[in-house]
């Protein structure tokens, strides 16, 4: 038994190939943009420099959400790749065309929410009533275990301020 592979199931496995590898080189690229609001993440230019420590209690922990501000852009533009491509597999002549273009818009469109999506993450408006008497409020990441009652540090001076269990 003999099978016949043409130039075309090598160049549509080649497209679905690329698709895929532009889809993720994308994905890592805008993984690699995503700030941190975590209290456990500093940059390379936050280290080794002195910083302020004020000890304190929590007083009231509010559950927010920290958004990102706008999007890249990166989350559209894959999308509307991927749709595209796709599309284009489907049917022949103008109803191709047709199907490439609906197949990019809606690709671009769902890329789009998936980014703004990835682009929130859990937090908390944490009150701290400082040893001083002072009172601060910090939004951070909810990626540490943190109560009212308990006694945390507030860490300030070399970028953001942020919370941090004693």
């Amino acid at each position: 038994m003999t099978t016949q592979v043409t130039l075309s199931t090598f160049s549509r496995a080649g497209r679905w190939t690329a698709v895929a590898a532009l889809g993720l080189s994308l994905s890592v690229l805008a993984g690699c943009a995503t700030p941190s609001a975590s209290s456990s993440v500093y940059t390379y230019g936050q280290a080794q420099r002195e910083q302020i420590v004020r000890t304190g209690t929590i007083t009231n922990l509010r559950p927010i959400t920290i958004e990102k501000s706008g999007t890249s852009g990166v989350g559209a533009v894959a999308g509307g790749v991927v749709g595209g491509v796709a599309g284009a597999g489907v049917g022949r002549g103008m109803g191709n065309a047709l199907a490439a273009v609906g197949g990019a818009v809606l690709g671009a469109l769902a890329g789009n929410a998936i980014e703004d999506h990835m682009g929130k993450t859990s937090g908390y408006e944490i009150t701290v009533r400082l040893d001083n008497g002072e009172t601060r409020v910090i939004a951070q990441a909810a990626d540490q275990p943190l109560s009212v009652g308990q006694r945390v540090q507030v860490i300030s001076g070399a970028g953001p301020t942020r919370v941090a269990p004693l």
